[in-house]
């Protein structure tokens, strides 16, 4: 069914096409060719007709072929309950209290704990709090239901959306594949309809929340029979936990905690006025062509047979390295015509110095107000601050989204965009710009723009802690 809105356009179209007729009939009269055309279209009406119809069908299927818009209705980030906080001393007694681990690897998981970032308040999955140590697939799946299920509750409270208008429902969990599915977990658990279409996502790493955004964006873009899609981001540390002593495999115990979100993304132009943001470009590239990229971080087993993903040296090099090919081509897309002046200047400069000078790096800050960067670990944070050279104000929210909360994984960024909300910064119009890495080594962005200013929702998981931040020393 064409809008209301559609018709007008249409409207306008065909009246900029009569005076524009009407205006070529007047200032070209005199070319003999253009006088031939315009008198041959005069004198016959049917080719005059078919002519405008030809032109009215192209700007109808125009119209209605153009990508539909996408919408972030609201969002919810899941806060266990406080006696999930995982204290210094909740998280070294277990320690002490795990066989598997010697006096030596202790002390260097305190040591990396110490210099992570990590505040006090992360959460830790239930079975860091058992008398048994051992991490199972039922301790996997509570903390699975505990973050999927608050999360979309509240997400489903504050956007009164029926779960049965849901038609699309994407579930990301890097590393925990159970079977049934976590998506048909959500199916059966909010009774949704039949024809839903489920899609989930493993083994794409901490870039899997933007690469899931993506997804469904790109979805409702393509189709008008669906609305709505609902997509859940999450990650199970449980699971995640390595009992060996290899230490690259034992930094991940030491920064990995517990987060979920849920978002509802739509196309439906008549929800504009209610929805927080609309997406406007997104981007992803993948690097793992290149050896070292695509084994940065990878999931193996040690020599004594204990399973862990390896956070290797190179990890944050690669980070610096494919994050500087990652913007080569989303800057022309995002940046203002004076930084790309700027940039293109630089760039044909060290080409005529033949290597002697480096191209400069655009100022980011010039096409985003605010930048929820990827959390990864505090030498990430500051690997990212150093390539695009950003001042510490504005990585602020992803170095206190990693005191509070620690490394969620692929939640993170959406517990950014809650900080922002928390300190009110956010107006109507801004724009912002998520980036998170992946294993493989992957990279996404997506760039939004806000139709609200900022708005202080009870579910908030900042809202008992704002007064805190932001921290003069982390």
């Amino acid at each position: 069914m064409i809008s209301l809105k559609q018709i007008k356009l249409l409207q306008f179209s065909f009246l900029c096409l009569l005076s524009l007729t009407l205006l070529l009939h007047i200032t070209l009269s005199y070319i003999p060719f253009v006088a031939v055309v315009l008198r041959l279209l005069l004198t016959h009406l049917h080719l005059s007709i078919f002519l405008s119809i030809c032109m009215l069908l192209s700007i109808f299927c125009g119209l209605k072929t153009r990508p539909s818009p996408v919408f972030l209705i609201n969002y919810a980030c899941f806060k266990p309950p406080p006696h999930r906080k995982c204290l210094y001393g909740v998280a070294e007694s277990f320690l002490l209290r795990n066989q598997h681990f010697t006096q030596e690897t202790i002390e260097f998981m305190r040591k990396i704990y110490l210099k992570s970032g990590l505040g006090d308040e992360t959460y830790a999955p239930p079975f860091i709090f058992e008398e048994d140590t051992t991490p199972t697939l039922k301790c996997a799946i509570q903390e699975a239901q505990e973050g999927i299920f608050s999360s979309i509750d509240a997400l489903l409270s504050k956007t009164l959306i029926d779960p049965l208008s849901i038609d699309i429902v994407i579930v990301t969990c890097g590393s925990f594949s159970h079977s049934p599915s976590l998506s048909s977990l959500i199916v059966n658990h909010y009774n949704l309809k039949p024809d839903v279409k489920t899609y989930n996502l493993s083994g794409m790493g901490c870039g899997s929340g933007v690469l899931s955004i993506d997804c469904a964006a790109r979805v409702l873009r393509a189709s008008g029979k669906v609305q709505h899609a609902l997509v859940v981001i999450t990650e199970s540390t449980t699971l995640n936990w390595y009992s060996g002593d290899n230490r690259s495999m034992l930094v991940t115990n030491c920064i990995f905690r517990v987060g979920c979100t849920a978002a509802m993304l739509t196309n439906d132009r008549s929800r504009r006025s209610v929805a927080k943001m609309e997406l406007v470009d997104m981007l992803r590239t993948h690097h793992g062509a290149d050896d070292r990229s695509y084994r940065a971080a990878f999931q193996e087993e040690d020599d004594k047979g204990y399973t862990g993903v390896a956070l290797t040296k190179d990890l944050v090099r690669v980070a610096g390295v494919n994050l500087r090919e990652h913007l080569t081509i989303l800057a022309p897309r995002v940046l203002p015509l004076s930084q790309l002046v700027l940039y293109a200047y630089s760039v044909a400069m060290a080409a005529l110095s033949r290597g002697e000078s480096k191209p400069t790096v655009p100022d980011f800050t010039a096409a985003f107000e605010h930048m929820c960067i990827h959390t990864g670990g505090k030498a990430v944070i500051e690997q990212v601050a150093r390539v695009l050279r950003l001042r510490g104000e504005v990585t602020e929210p992803a170095r206190m989204s990693l005191n509070r909360f620690g490394n969620t994984s692929s939640s993170l960024v959406f517990y950014e965009l809650a900080y922002f909300e928390a300190k009110k910064r956010v107006k109507k119009g801004d724009k912002m710009w998520m980036i998170a890495f992946g294993t493989g080594f992957k990279i996404g962005s997506l760039v939004w723009k806000w139709l609200q200013n900022s708005a202080q929702e009870n579910d908030n998981p900042w809202n008992d802690c704002m007064q805190r931040y932001p921290l003069d020393a982390w």
